[in-house]
């Protein structure tokens, strides 16, 4: 099975467990989805399906939450695998890409597509920041995993 059709069939598993926002696009919530239960990895391919079509007023939001996604499935593998030769140095590739997603997500602040940005950018920063500011220590955990919500339709 090619990637866009193990999307698509995750996406149409997505849609029947019910996803935060009538009306968006079923990639990105589905990214919010996968995204939320720490399957950052499923969240990063799911948006990079909409992101790949699509050169609209978006793409570099989207680019953003993918970069976020990216981020957290660097940390998750050096948390799951922390002696393993290829997952024990994954926090210098998360904070690049934290910077990054930061980047990419500031001219959307304060607020687009029903999602406070500002709260993710300052997650993007704050991560960012904590890694750096502790050596380069990973601060994630499953219990401590953040979540994003989005805001509901009006």
């Amino acid at each position: 099975m090619k990637k866009a059709e193990k999307i698509e069939k995750m996406l149409g598993e997505l849609a029947a467990d019910g996803g935060p926002g009538a009306g968006l696009d079923p990639c990105y919530e589905g990214y919010f989805t996968c995204f939320n239960s720490q399957r950052y990895y499923e969240a990063h391919d799911v948006l990079e399906h909409l992101w790949l079509k699509n050169r609209d007023e978006h793409y570099a939001f989207y680019k953003g939450l993918i970069q976020l996604a990216g981020a957290y499935v660097h940390l998750q593998k050096q948390f799951q695998r922390p002696h393993h030769p290829k997952d024990r140095n994954r926090t210098h590739p998360a904070v690049r890409l934290f910077h990054l997603a930061a980047r990419n997500l500031a001219p959307y602040r304060p607020r687009h597509l029903r999602l406070d940005v500002e709260v993710v950018w300052g997650l993007s920063t704050k991560m960012a920041d904590q890694i750096i500011a502790t050596g380069y220590a990973n601060p994630w955990s499953p219990g401590a995993a953040p979540t994003l919500t989005l805001e509901a339709a009006q």
